[in-house]
């Protein structure tokens, strides 16, 4: 009798010792969004939900598309409760193969996340820094930071002070870490002052949740700085009024994740996406003495081909099992 069609769960656990090296997966990144760009993919805004009790500060997310380069169709969800700390956050994405309507895996999402966003990050600072920028300074080191100032060297090879700022201790010994594991010859600065480090930086990435520190201010930037908010709490609300050109992964989700981002009058400005600018049709900025504000919210096209590599080499390990759902 067929069995019928088997789905691999791949855990955590499976997933944990792979890794893509810095350019593997900006390239995979960009490949996305240019797919996306070019219409071949398809990614709808995502839906959150808020959960309707206060105390538990809980909320949910979903994301729905399709990558047209890989011909992957996918499903992602998260669930977080509380703000300060990952322990109670789950997410999970779930793959189909368009191209022969079966289903390929369901997986722990931790590591794509992980991966995709230091990557987007590294591709806005790539396309909108200013010509030129010689320093980074990253605030926040959770999940979503440990990685990002390994990417951003390698998109910006030029850069030459890098920065930290956070006040976790396993966040900043797991950040440095992965910098030493890809630029053992250059050095990180902790620094314990983000304002003073924001005014001598090219380019600010806020990755904080309930940031321990004074809500970043664009103004605090030097001319021709870039400030980038990945989805953070850490940044002065209403900045995208505030800035000289904006800068946004998608332009819809920033209504549904950056509604404090707003100006007083409530409107989204965005004057250019990551897409249109990494495909040519649209500028990363206007001029050399712009502050530029990016808001970096993680569409589902960039998770597919960072999940499907990753689930192929897990798969490929002989990691994770076959479940037969539709027996």
């Amino acid at each position: 009798m067929n069995s019928g069609p088997s789905l691999h769960i791949l855990t955590r656990t499976d997933l944990h010792s792979l890794e893509l090296t810095p350019h593997e997966a900006i390239t995979m990144v960009e490949d996305g969004y240019l797919a996306y760009a070019s219409g071949a993919s398809r990614n709808p805004a995502k839906l959150m939900v808020p959960m309707p009790d206060p105390a538990r500060d809980a909320v949910a997310y979903s994301m729905l598309g399709y990558d047209g380069s890989l011909e992957q169709a996918a499903f992602k969800t998260s669930y977080r409760q509380g703000s300060t700390s990952a322990e109670k956050y789950y997410t999970t994405i779930t793959l189909y193969d368009d191209t022969t309507g079966l289903p390929f895996a369901l997986m722990d999402c931790h590591r794509v996340g992980a991966t995709r966003t230091p990557a987007s990050t590294a591709l806005i600072a790539r396309s909108c820094a200013r010509p030129g920028a010689r320093s980074a300074l990253m605030v926040g080191t959770g999940a979503q930071g440990i990685r990002t100032l390994p990417y951003l060297l390698t998109a910006l090879p030029d850069l030459e002070r890098l920065r930290l700022f956070g006040t976790h201790p396993d966040g900043l010994r797991d950040s440095v870490a992965a910098f030493k594991d890809r630029f053992p010859d250059r050095e990180i600065e902790l620094v314990d002052d983000v304002e003073a480090a924001a005014r001598e930086s090219d380019i600010v990435v806020a990755a904080s949740g309930r940031a321990a520190h004074p809500k970043i201010r664009l103004g605090w930037l030097p001319p021709g700085g870039l400030l980038i908010s990945v989805a953070s709490k850490g940044v002065q609300e209403g900045t995208l009024a505030e800035a000289d050109h904006t800068v946004a992964t998608h332009g819809a989700q920033v209504e549904v994740t950056g509604q404090r981002m707003a100006g007083p009058d409530g409107v989204f400005r965005i004057d250019a996406e990551l897409p249109e600018i990494l495909a040519g049709r649209a500028p990363g900025r206007r001029g050399d003495e712009d502050r530029v504000f990016a808001f970096s919210s993680g569409m589902i096209i960039t998770d597919i081909p960072v999940a499907h590599a990753l689930a192929a080499r897990a798969i490929a390990a002989g990691r994770g099992r076959e479940v037969a759902l539709w027996t």
